[in-house]
């Protein structure tokens, strides 16, 4: 089989780094290294800025927040840099950190590298190269739902995250949040946003037991074996993860996962491959999940929509900053039908009122 590892190219421009300063901070930090050094970007992120930095035979990955961004609690890197310190022990999928730097005269801001992790990453399509079966696709999205179960799992006060967020309201402030975020990056009127933002104030659950969550987890976000792309050895982005409803989790888990008769123009824009014969379908990966936690998920369809608003919140926030001119990324210029289409989606979901 080819090479189908996630392979990082050139840093787009305006997202470059600062060499000349960044060359002898790390020569300074990890003494018997040399120089050069060299930067390359991974392409496909759309949040916090992801590099390959390679000093000598070191090679890490360098995460920073994005340039513009005025949004500076979803990009905070010494948080996420201690939860992955906290993490990876208990976690083998949780990327293993090695400095974190708040000195902004180095980058311009805070940052921090980690070891990566190669790897498969699975985007809207699966590569061409690879035999995606029914039964393999069956395989990865059991094994990709099962992980996100065995997260929930996790003791986060043993392994010295139980002060990472505050599970007691956790639901009424993330709504009042996302619904504050979305109109501190408005730039144009969506008729569904008021009726979305409206029920969810109203129908809110009781929040469930709490538990660590990452926030967004998705396809694009867990690096497989190369050898078996069914195992999953990395989970990546951990800026949003918290202490909180698990349900709401797997509601940003199903937000981002086309079934087959989804109308046409969330077709158009589907994450993943969830659409291919033999992968489980969002109410399927639903009972798997309450099979394996015991958790009541009467209230899914909540969480969904609720899920559906916060994505086209994430994507509002990235168009804004394009609309600003703060980012030239040519892939965030269409984002704004994005936003429409998940504000519908959202509303569609709770006049049904199923996933």
């Amino acid at each position: 089989m080819p090479d189908l590892r996630d392979h990082p190219a050139a840093v787009r421009p305006g997202e470059e780094l600062d060499v000349a300063r960044l060359e002898p901070f790390l020569l300074e930090k990890f003494p018997g290294n040399s120089g050069p050094l060299s930067v390359e970007q991974f392409p496909s992120g759309h949040s916090n800025l992801t590099y390959f930095v390679r000093l000598g035979d070191l090679e890490m990955v360098l995460r920073r927040p994005p340039f513009g961004s005025k949004v500076k609690s979803a990009h905070d890197m010494g948080r996420e840099y201690r939860v992955l310190s906290k993490l990876h022990p208990a976690y083998a999928p949780a990327p293993e950190v090695l400095l974190y730097c708040e000195d902004d005269s180095v980058l311009g801001a805070p940052f921090y590298l980690m070891r990566p992790i190669q790897g498969i990453i699975i985007r809207r399509d699966p590569p061409a190269e690879l035999p995606f079966t029914p039964e393999l696709a069956r395989r990865l999205s059991e094994s990709f739902i099962d992980n996100l179960a065995r997260l929930h799992g996790l003791d986060y006060s043993a392994i010295g995250l139980g002060d990472l967020g505050k599970p007691q309201g956790y639901l009424e402030r993330q709504v009042r949040g996302w619904i504050e975020r979305y109109h501190g990056s408005r730039t144009h009127d969506i008729p569904e946003l008021s009726r979305v933002s409206g029920w969810l104030t109203e129908h809110m659950p009781p929040t469930s037991a709490a538990a660590l969550i990452h926030n967004d987890y998705k396809y694009d976000n867990v690096v497989l074996d190369s050898a078996d792309i069914t195992e999953i050895i990395g989970v990546l982005d951990w800026e949003m993860s918290t202490i909180g409803d698990p349900l709401s989790d797997l509601g940003s888990t199903l937000a981002y996962w086309v079934d087959p008769q989804d109308a046409d123009e969330l077709q158009k824009i589907r994450w993943c491959p969830s659409t291919a014969p033999g992968s489980l379908t969002r109410s399927q990966l639903v009972e798997r999940y309450a099979r394996s936690t015991g958790r009541d998920v009467s209230h899914m369809t909540f969480y969904l929509a609720f899920a559906r608003f916060k994505v086209a919140v994430i994507v509002q926030q990235i168009y804004f900053r394009y609309s600003q001119g703060l980012t030239k990324d040519p892939r965030f210029a269409r984002m704004a039908d994005a936003v429409a289409i998940m504000m519908r989606a959202a509303w569609n979901g709770i006049e049904r009122g199923t996933i």
